[in-house]
């Protein structure tokens, strides 16, 4: 089924047949207007034209959860998947490492981060949050001639487009940056047979594309279209007009752009471009609107059947009174990037890409429900029906939850405009804020219900709000300091001067001899040495460096393995330590991270020193990891998959799809799987294999990463070989992985899952210990387990005679569910524990809450008696319970209706005074919260509560001139 919906959302490869393409007399035809192509054949068309007229490999489209890129929360553009490339950090085996020429259709998300389209969508007919982009690229092959002349011939000759109704943009020019105009690309598009009037420079900001603050960047080169025709609509290019789009870009990559923001010329040239096909259909197929497309329209039909309004009328702005289109384009875009998400791994939840769909999918449904009249689950049977168990559940399990929100934050909205007219005035930032942070309303979309009531946002206050929550939130670690990668000049320079790649292969080579880990001695010389900025020939003491060497023994971080840690010598100099502060890897090369201790040139010989005990850690670590993979699908069947992992040397952890929390009795059943393949001492067996003999491997589990070739496979008991001939039944782990491993299983010793919990909606995150770790975690559990036992024996048996003994009681149970929260144990016993732990915590708080009252009665009769039922009632008790305070007073005041009643108690452990009142409910002169709050002042305190009911706090080693004080007040207010 999973993959069913991924086919039907991944429309990346071209239909069967031969291409259907047209000549520019055929297009000629059709007066002025480009031929009505069906979607598919517009996609097939593009693909078939690189692929069998220009030589271009077709690789599919990535997922759009980007691969091992932080920077992004989509993929949102075609060139993301080929960062490594265009860095120069890819793996020189991996037949990414091989593209010359490529072409793809690639699935894009643009909500949230740089590329950010979520607020235009529906205000115009071309913007949407998932879009597929066409694309050609050319990886040091051909350049701009090339570039501009294929793409002008696919659009006026296979597509039939004519060429007065395109323009085309080139860069003109920054003379602050001191780049000049890209007089190349005009001159190209002149020679083409473009008219100069149509030619026109731009900006930096228009025509110059960076991949970031840093990095690879250049001028690019626009090709328009006019919808309209027949006349100069050159003032129209770049102006945001719905009638003059944008509907290729084509990017020469030239430049890498350093540090100090300066630019130098890249050693190989890169073409890079991009198409949106909904953009090219509504070209094709003569729409001014890409909702107007069959993209859409079968879509829109579908909510015009389940909406309560009338059918879409593709009316926009000011036409659009009631709203009513923009709510059928919002709803058409956000559902298709919902199924794309939710297909691909992503789904609804609080933060990073999670939270952008939660966003996109309440927006959905406000604009469901209060706009199209749509009834509850309208939005999820959108969704075809093939995909209806993947999909559905989940939109549906969010619209419910969002739905009383809506209504209770529509409400708030109502109220407060119920109060002032904000129409001349800004509305409160403190409302808006309590909307989003407390009910879940993304703040573009109350812009957008504040709008359409004529109001706006107090937006100075409400960006002061938002700053001041993410300083608060922030997570970012101080001094914290980024890892000395070689950057894309540097490893063409290092491929210039012809240094071979790192030889790190010894990190494979150690043993298991007579029960120890033995690994091999590394002698390597000094080939490169890369400051942060550049190579250098040599850095002295103190300096902040990358040393690449010839060979390695250090494993670099991959994988989601931890880097190697230790140190090497200088020859010559043995007592001078290095030490190896981070390992990473780019372009081959294995880069190692130190402070140098002493001067270093290029060519010194060194030898490496490996954190033995913290590699063999690491290796525990992934091991298990893999057994616990394998034990995960094992239990809960063939619906689990990776989704991510860490290891290091003190635990791992691992993510993996399900559908909710795992069980008490499933999480035990995978923790014995474990323990018994551990038990077992398995030998785990490795080796490399070409990528697709090792694909053909049975029960082979691979995760969606870009492999080398050969590969490195890890299989546990099951040799490589006879895995290969497919001559065993036996169920075990396979997995193609890079990292570092046990020889035999029983090293681990044992393992423990310390924690299990859902990331986000279908996604959990086991955290497990091993070894010395796991038993102690599992002893841990043992003294908590018993502790909870003497505590239900203690109250389970008599019931506490005294207050005091039973709040000591609920203080121990509130501590111990602390201790059961916050220590290393078994998840399985955790979550036991817990549940016993909320089952006393009721029983304590119940029989507290009856000695409580008991007391309080007690104290109010014998006040009464004292006191009688006096119109102010002003007098201390014994307690240290604000909550026993309080209930006295509320007994009192129901026996004496008319009393103004105010207790005061010295709480004896605190010293401090506590207080409470109440009034009668017709007292005007005086109510309770003015009372206690000039009390309670008077004693150096504070208090709160309402017209009849109050409480606080004080100070004062005189409690009885406290108590004339609190009665002269109230006499003073009563007499007024």
């Amino acid at each position: 089924m999973f993959r069913l919906l991924l086919q039907r959302l991944r429309p990346l490869r071209p239909l069967r047949g031969p291409p259907r393409l047209l000549s520019a007399a055929s297009a000629r035809s059709f007066g002025g207007l480009p031929p009505q192509l069906p979607a598919a054949q517009v996609r097939s068309t593009f693909l078939d034209f690189f692929r069998e007229k220009h030589g271009h490999l077709l690789v599919p489209s990535s997922p759009v959860r980007p691969r091992g890129d932080p920077s992004l929360l989509f993929v949102n553009a075609g060139m993301n998947q080929f960062k490594p490339i265009f860095l120069g950090t890819a793996d020189p085996s991996s037949e990414m490492a091989s593209y010359r020429r490529v072409v793809n259709s690639q699935k894009c998300v643009r909500a949230g981060g740089k590329h950010n389209d979520l607020e235009d969508v529906g205000r115009d007919g071309y913007h949407h949050t998932f879009f597929e982009m066409l694309g050609n690229w050319s990886f040091g092959d051909y350049f701009k001639e090339e570039a501009c002349r294929m793409a002008w011939t696919l659009l006026t000759e296979h597509y039939g487009i004519p060429a007065d109704r395109l323009y085309v943009s080139y860069f003109g020019g920054d003379a602050a940056s001191g780049l000049p105009a890209d007089q190349e690309t005009r001159h190209i598009w002149l020679d083409l047979g473009v008219p100069p009037a149509r030619v026109l420079p731009f900006n930096l900001k228009d025509n110059f594309w960076e991949m970031g603050d840093t990095g690879p960047c250049g001028p690019c080169t626009e090709i328009h279209y006019d919808h309209v025709g027949g006349r100069d609509a050159a003032a129209l290019v770049n102006a945001d007009s719905p009638d003059v789009v944008e509907i290729w870009n084509l990017v020469f990559i030239q430049y890498n752009r350093e540090l100090d923001q300066s630019l130098r010329l890249l050693p190989r040239f890169s073409v890079d471009t991009g198409m949106g096909l909904e953009r090219l259909v509504s070209v094709l197929q003569g729409k001014r609107s890409n909702y107007d497309t069959e993209l859409f329209r079968p879509l829109l039909d579908a909510i015009h059947q389940r909406s309560g309004v009338g059918p879409y009328g593709g009316r926009m702005e000011a036409a659009d009174g009631g709203r009513v289109d923009l709510a059928y384009r919002v709803v058409a875009d956000h559902i298709r990037t919902l199924s794309v998400c939710i297909a691909d791994g992503v789904h609804p939840g609080m933060s990073g890409a999670e939270l952008v769909l939660r966003r996109i999918l309440r927006r959905a449904v406000r604009f469901c429900v209060e706009v199209l009249r749509a009834p509850q689950g309208a939005l999820a049977s959108l969704v075809p029906t093939v995909v209806q168990i993947l999909i559905m559940d989940v939109i549906n399990e969010n619209e419910v939850h969002f739905l009383s929100s809506l209504q209770q934050g529509s409400r708030l909205i109502q109220r407060t405009l119920g109060k002032k007219d904000y129409r001349h005035g800004f509305f409160p930032a403190s409302v808006v804020w309590s909307l989003h942070r407390d009910l879940g309303f993304p703040l573009d979309l109350v812009d957008l219900m504040l709008e359409e009531r004529g109001v706006q946002v107090d937006r100075q206050e409400l960006d002061r709000l938002i700053a001041e929550n993410q300083k608060v939130a922030s997570e970012l670690q101080a001094g914290a300091q980024p890892q000395l990668l070689l950057d894309v000049l540097s490893l063409a320079e290092l491929q210039r001067l012809g240094v071979p790649h790192t030889a790190d292969g010894l990190k494979y080579q150690y043993g298991l001899e007579q029960g120890r880990y033995v690994f091999p001695a590394c002698r390597a010389t000094v080939v490169a040495l890369y400051n942060g900025q550049t190579l250098v020939p040599e850095v002295s003491e103190g300096q902040r460096c990358g040393v690449v060497l010839d060979h390695t023994c250090f494993y670099s971080e991959q994988g989601g393995q931890s880097h190697d840690q230790g140190y090497f010598t200088r020859d010559g100099l043995q007592d001078v330590l290095y030490s190896v502060e981070a390992v990473g890897r780019a372009g081959g090369y294995v880069v190692h991270q130190v402070t140098a201790a002493d001067t270093l040139k290029t060519g010194d010989q060194v030898h490496l020193h490996l954190d033995q005990a913290n590699r063999i850690s690491c290796m525990v670590k992934h091991t298990a990891t893999h057994i616990l993979n394998f034990a995960l699908r094992k239990v809960l069947g063939p619906a689990v998959h990776q989704r991510g992992s860490h290891v290091s040397a003190d635990r791992l952890r691992f993510d993996f799809s399900v559908k909710g929390s795992l069980s008490v009795s499933q999480l035990q059943q995978v923790e014995r799987c474990v323990c018994n393949i551990i038990s077992a001492n398995q030998i785990v067996h490795s080796g490399e294999l070409p990528l697709q003999r090792a694909r053909s491997i049975r029960g082979l589990r691979v995760v969606d990463e870009v492999y080398p070739d050969p590969v490195r496979v890890v299989s546990l008991d099951v040799p490589l070989s006879e895995l290969l001939v497919g001559g065993t039944d036996r169920e075990t782990s396979v997995e193609l992985c890079c990292g570092t491993h046990l020889r035999q299983t029983g090293t681990i010793a044992d393992l423990v899952i310390v924690s299990e919990r859902q990331l986000v909606k279908g996604i959990s995150r086991i955290i497990a210990v091993t070894g010395q770790d796991a038993s102690q975690a599992r002893e841990a559990g043992q003294v908590l387990s018993q502790d909870v036992d003497s505590l239900s024996a203690r109250l389970s048996g008599s019931v506490p005679s005294s207050l005091d003994s039973a709040q000591r009681l609920a203080k121990e149970a509130s501590l111990l569910s602390d201790a059961v929260d916050n220590t290393p144990i078994p998840q399985w016993q955790r979550r036991e524990l817990q549940g016993r732990l909320r089952t006393l915590l009721r029983t304590s708080n119940t029989v507290i809450r009856k000695l409580e009252g008991r007391e309080a009665s007690l104290r109010a009769q014998v006040l009464l008696e004292k006191n009688g039922q006096k119109e102010l009632l002003v007098d201390s008790v014994e307690t240290d319970s604000l909550s026993v305070l309080m209930k006295t007073v509320n007994r009192l005041s129901s026996a004496a209706p008319n009393s103004h009643v105010m207790l005061l108690a010295h709480q004896r452990h605190s010293g401090k005074v506590l207080c409470a009142c109440q009034v009668p409910k017709d007292s005007p002169a005086l109510a309770a919260s003015d009372w206690a709050v000039a009390v309670c002042r008077h004693l150096g305190g504070s208090a709160g509560g309402s017209t009849l009911v109050a409480k606080g706090t004080g100070s004062s080693s005189d409690i009885t001139q406290a108590l004339k004080w609190a009665e002269d007040f109230a006499g003073q207010k009563n007499q007024r």
